[in-house]
């Protein structure tokens, strides 16, 4: 934003607020695990915050998504003190909340000292990389979530097993569910237009109270946004509704997991960069070297897309996830989908589940394309047909980490992570995920107690 847009838009402030009949101010950051964190402000300190910032405390940065303070802080941590950090307001993100009647949200970037830690940041970072070399990226998520006819009280005492979904069975695409509960989807639909989080479709999916909603493609760092405002608000609007949702990778055993993919597209000068009607499968040369990237940054970045223990329970065969880094044309059982079309022509990261954070989701799915440009590297073969059965035969592409602690071990690592990212990213976000992988590590689960109790 240029220094006369933020005038104009901060002397135009107090104005929007009056027509907006905004009373109830909301500031708000997103800590590593992409859990939206924020406050409220009165209008005097609201208008201070957007002129010249505000301190957060730096805790957000450092304790993971159960509040808990990580050992091994990087960026944040006893050894800071856990000072206020700095907070830059963006004044273009506003968004008006309808189910918080006069309430307005502004979402906010760590800077300073804090910058190179910010999920929202990094992204950022990426998009203005790709733009020195003349692109604009574009990108969307589409979620699946389950709903269950639980509180966060109820889920709680039942230890989180035995919970009632919203409705039974596996029925994909249900017309009649859809009619029967019209207006929680309507609701959905007309609560995230009202946000400016425009839903292109939702529909039931393959499992008992799973939906889907596909994102509107846009702008990648608006996408990024309505992204994390979808999750966190999805689970509010459920919650209002005496249900809860989730978006872990995989909640059951008994059914596929939760995927929250990926699209991402460049454009140049108004044209998508991706399209070559001449090549095959209408694949620039751009986007081949685009997809190159990301096929062989995939092992290193896995971190920043599967960031959570759970993520890996869903990466199993036979479960609708990719197990290699590899690409297909049109083939959703390869990691990278390239979907062709002269408007349309993207990559689909099928690796991501819901449970990423979105920023760094984007950011990986975008850098690494954009490390592919950069070094002009070379697609592999295409996989045809099969990609997990040719996977069992060791034919699929390099295989991926298969659990977080390889995954961020091949993080910290990469070289390319900390040319894309920054070394204070790498190293902070690393660490996030050691300390997950040892509370994991600490945890006696039911698996453990039903198979060993009594026969080993």
């Amino acid at each position: 934003m240029s220094a006369n847009d933020r005038e104009t838009i901060l002397a135009d402030l107090p104005d929007f607020l009056d027509r907006n009949e905004l009373r109830y101010l909301k500031v708000a950051v997103t800590d590593s695990d992409g859990v939206m964190r924020g406050k409220y402000l009165c209008r005097d300190k609201f208008l201070s915050a957007a002129r010249s910032g505000f301190g957060f405390c730096d805790v957000v940065l450092g304790w993971d998504s159960d509040d808990r303070l990580y050992d091994n802080g990087v960026v944040s941590g006893w050894h800071t003190g856990y000072r206020d950090a700095p907070v830059e307001l963006d004044l273009k993100s506003a968004r008006v909340l309808p189910l918080e009647p006069n309430t307005g949200l502004w979402l906010g970037n760590f800077v300073g000292d804090y910058a190179g830690a910010c999920p929202r940041t990094i992204l950022q970072r990426v998009a203005a990389r790709a733009r020195a070399l003349g692109f604009e990226a574009a990108g969307s998520g589409e979620y699946e979530f389950f709903l269950f006819n639980e509180t966060p009280e109820s889920a709680r005492a039942k230890g989180y097993r035995n919970l009632e979904p919203f409705t039974p069975g596996m029925f994909g695409y249900s017309v009649l569910r859809s009619g029967v509960h019209h207006e929680l989807y309507q609701e959905l639909l007309d609560t995230f237009a009202a946000m400016g989080v425009e839903i292109e479709g939702l529909h039931t999916e393959t499992g008992p109270g799973v939906l889907e909603a596909a994102l509107r493609y846009g702008p990648i760092e608006r996408a990024a946004d309505n992204a994390a405002l979808f999750k966190t608000y999805a689970k509010v609007l459920a919650q209002r509704h005496g249900l809860m949702a989730t978006f872990m990778a995989k909640w059951s055993a008994d059914y596929p997991g939760q995927s929250g993919h990926i699209h991402v597209s460049l454009t140049r000068d108004g044209k998508n960069a991706f399209y070559d009607a001449n090549a095959p499968a209408t694949m620039s040369e751009t986007m081949r070297h685009f997809v190159a990237g990301q096929v062989a940054l995939l092992p290193e970045l896995m971190a920043m897309i599967c960031p959570t223990i759970n993520s890996y329970r869903r990466l199993v065969p036979g479960m609708w996830a990719p197990l290699a880094a590899n690409w297909g044309v049109e083939n959703r059982t390869t990691a990278i989908r390239v979907i062709p079309g002269e408007k349309s022509q993207r990559s689909e990261f099928r690796i991501g589940p819901a449970d990423a954070n979105p920023y760094l989701a984007l950011a990986a799915a975008l850098g690494a394309g954009i490390y592919g440009i950069e070094h002009k590297l070379a697609l592999p073969p295409v996989i045809e047909g099969n990609a997990y059965a040719l996977q069992a035969e060791g034919k699929a592409g390099e295989a991926l980490p298969t659990n977080l602690g390889a995954a961020a071990e091949r993080f910290r690592a990469s070289k390319a992570a900390r040319e894309l990212f920054g070394d204070t990213f790498v190293d902070h976000f690393a660490a996030t995920r050691d300390w997950e992988v040892r509370q994991a590590q600490r945890h006696v689960s039911d698996w453990d107690l039903a198979r060993y109790f009594e026969i080993i």
